[in-house]
């Protein structure tokens, strides 16, 4: 019924940027929050960023001050810019959404995954 697919990873050096972009489509009556999260290998997934709807951003400590998610609701679209990387930064990103579906069911939904590799 709803798929979110995520675009924009890569590799990138220490202190580049990387713009990730996380679309939601399918039967879709409104979407409570949008969020990315990051697991590197043999860690726990992690909450990088968050948008409950309507509301403002919450950070993982981590990444405060160099990650900016942002919104655009018409297009059910999160984006997560990515500033000063760093190694520890890499991951592979999944994007995630809160969603009522227009049967009415009340869902996570989960992107595909992109890997995102912060290395010299």
């Amino acid at each position: 019924q709803v798929q979110l697919v995520e675009s924009g990873g890569g590799l990138v050096q220490p202190g580049g940027s990387l713009r990730l972009s996380c679309a939601a489509a399918g039967s879709i009556s409104s979407i409570n929050a949008m969020g990315w999260y990051r697991q590197a290998p043999g860690k726990q997934r992690e909450l990088v960023a968050a948008s409950i709807s309507g509301g403002r951003p919450n950070y993982a400590d981590s990444v405060k001050g160099r990650f900016t998610i942002s919104r655009d609701y018409a297009k059910n679209t999160v984006y997560l810019q990515m500033n000063s990387l760093k190694p520890e930064d890499t991951a592979v990103y999944y994007c995630n959404a809160n969603i009522r579906t227009r049967a009415g069911w009340i869902r996570d939904y989960w992107g595909q995954g992109t890997q995102v590799t912060v290395s010299s």
